[in-house]
């Protein structure tokens, strides 16, 4: 019997998790030679081979002289945070990854918090030590202090480093000498991870992630702590409120490489999948029939952010997609709900109006842009962060942001930040960069990313995770210019186009479908102006079609989903369909706008 090590792989976004898996798999000979599977194998959905990020957490099995080692690769961004939780609790020793220049940043923070109140054992990895200028000791010193900082026990201190690059596939002791491979690395898991001792008693496994599959149904997937599992047997499934349901396990699967192998029997310590149990979520048990014992469920954190998503009333509802009904979008929340878990959602007096709770824009917008490809129809509202009552005070979330950006753009960030309610609590410089990290209300978040981006000439990296609830920090500017609103049903002429273009920027090209209170475009002045686009040009003997000058028309701007729910105002919604993002008014005909004006 092999032995075996179940390791996370915990970082900040962009420190390179991903990449290291890929080279753990290719270096333990998962593929045959010949067999070239790219890189970033793991993120295999579209959206995020498209955005370069992790959404979900995935395992991968590699064995490694005589050890089976299960390797989780986790997101870094702090939306995620409820995938990270999660899967935390099936490791038995984390891999924390440093960026050799960046040094320990705010989510390198958030996930080691995660992984020392679990108990974990962490090993450093200090990775990307061929950039120019980076400080390798340096960030060795500052991850010590880090987890000193974060209440760190003494076996926790004493950690293990190892020091490489694993886009240029080596890992060493000295980050001087670079070594031949990754071994070094693998090493140090099979010496410092501490191995699985499984307690005595009867079986017992959480369930931390769940798959599905159209042939066999749900799938639950845990890391069985005590006891053992096999085919056909009869457990307890003991729920989150302490309720118990027996059932029965059709079939067993445990990890190997990508894939799964099916087996007859599971011993303690391995992450299996179950398949044929029915009615279970996750942070239940998995228990033996006669005397059922319960782990403690998974805590996790609570949403700070809100949309209302809504059924597509547009006067262009049902061209794109193929779902468009509220009871569609009611069952697809509800199956999102299964497995994502930091995820909420809420009835309204409305039927087709839904409250969705998250942990930010990101978090949300991956949903939305997941349902759109899947052939929904919706619209969403305005984000709004989650106000909270603590001892008869409004509070509200605040969050620790940082911003990484030139020195000579530095005062303008301050400046934003700071109109945004932000307070400065650091500035150092490193190189020619500085990094500013502040306390900002999560209102002040929403919008911001946009507009440092166009300050800084695309400069700022920006990261910002969730601190907690203070008192209310009053107003925050909201954006200063009105809309251009459309009057009319129609396509957009050039001719008009060209016509209005001192009057603002325009989000539509010629030639495209419009309807009457879509938003066409952003105002110069601070009110909405309601123009019509449609206008063609009158014709007479005098006046002929291209007599005139040639039309010169400014390119439209197009926004992202996430850039789109941070622009619009109060009383606009953004239509998201399979092939189109409109953003339009809530009361699509001016009289009405203006009934129900708030002021």
């Amino acid at each position: 019997m092999s032995k075996i090590k179940n390791i996370a792989i915990i970082a900040h976004v962009d420190h390179g998790k991903t990449t290291l898996v890929d080279k753990i798999m290719y270096h333990c000979q998962l593929f045959r030679e010949n067999e070239n599977k790219g890189d970033l194998i793991l993120d295999n959905n579209d959206l995020e081979r498209e955005r370069g990020i992790t959404i979900v957490s995935k395992n991968v099995s590699v064995v490694y002289k005589d050890t089976k080692i299960n390797i989780i690769d986790t997101p870094g961004h702090a939306d995620f945070g409820g995938e990270v939780e999660r899967v935390l609790n099936m490791a038995d020793g984390v891999l924390l990854l440093v960026d050799a220049f960046e040094g320990p940043m705010p989510q390198t923070r958030f996930v080691l918090q995660k992984a020392i109140d679990l108990g974990l054992k962490p090993c450093v990895v200090i990775n990307k030590v061929d950039k120019e200028n980076c400080t390798p000791e340096e960030v060795h010193e500052k991850v010590f202090d880090l987890m000193f900082e974060l209440g760190a026990e003494e076996w926790q201190l004493d950690f293990p480093t190892v020091y490489g690059s694993a886009k240029n596939n080596w890992m060493g002791e000295d980050w001087k000498t670079p070594t031949e491979n990754i071994e070094p690395l693998l090493d140090m898991v099979i010496e410092h991870v501490p191995e699985f001792k499984p307690e005595e008693g009867t079986t017992q496994m959480l369930i931390t992630s769940l798959d599905y599959s159209s042939f066999t149904g749900r799938i639950a997937i845990g890391r069985l702590q005590r006891g053992t599992l096999r085919e056909g047997q009869q457990v307890s499934l003991v729920k989150r409120d302490g309720s118990v349901v027996k059932t029965r396990i059709k079939e067993l699967y445990t990890f190997e490489g990508l894939g799964r192998l099916r087996v007859e029997e599971v011993v303690a310590g391995d992450i299996c999948a179950i398949v044929g149990m029915e009615g279970f979520e996750i942070g239940d048990t998995v228990a033996d029939l006669e005397n059922p014992e319960k782990l403690k469920t998974i805590a996790i954190d609570e949403p700070t952010m809100s949309m209302l998503f809504t059924i597509n009333d547009s006067p262009f509802f049902g061209k794109d997609g193929k779902f468009v009904t509220s009871r569609h979008i009611k069952e697809r929340l509800e199956k999102e709900l299964e497995k994502n878990l930091a995820l909420r959602v809420q009835e309204t007096d409305s039927a087709d109006k839904f409250l969705v709770f998250g942990r930010g824009v990101l978090h949300l917008s991956v949903l939305i842009e997941t349902m759109r490809r899947e052939g929904y129809e919706l619209q969403i509202g305005q984000p709004q962060v989650i106000i909270k009552e603590i001892d008869g005070v409004k509070c509200e979330p605040v969050e620790h942001l940082t911003i990484d950006l030139p020195e000579e753009v530095s005062g303008k960030a301050v400046e934003m930040v700071s109109i945004r309610k932000g307070e400065m609590t650091s500035m150092e410089a490193r190189g020619s960069r500085m990094v500013c990290e502040f306390i900002i209300p999560s209102r002040g978040i929403i919008g911001l990313r946009n507009q440092l981006l166009t300050a800084t000439a695309g400069e700022a990296i920006m990261a910002h995770r969730f601190f907690e609830y203070q008192p209310l920090k009053g107003d925050i500017a909201q954006r200063l210019n009105g809309s251009l609103v459309s009057m009319e049903n129609g396509t957009a002429i050039p001719y008009s186009i060209d016509k209005l273009q001192e009057r603002g920027k325009f989000f539509i090209d010629p030639g495209e479908d419009i309807y009457e209170g879509q938003v066409i475009g952003e105002n110069s002045r601070q009110d909405d102006m309601t123009v019509n686009v449609t206008k063609t040009k009158k014709l007479s003997n005098v006046r002929s079609a291209g007599a005139d000058d040639k039309a010169k028309i400014v390119p439209a701007i197009k926004f992202s989903l996430e850039e789109a729910l941070e622009y619009i105002q109060k009383d606009e919604y953004v239509e998201v369909t399979p092939n189109h993002l409109r953003i339009r008014k809530i009361y699509l005909k001016e009289v009405d706008r203006k009934r129900n004006k708030v002021v």
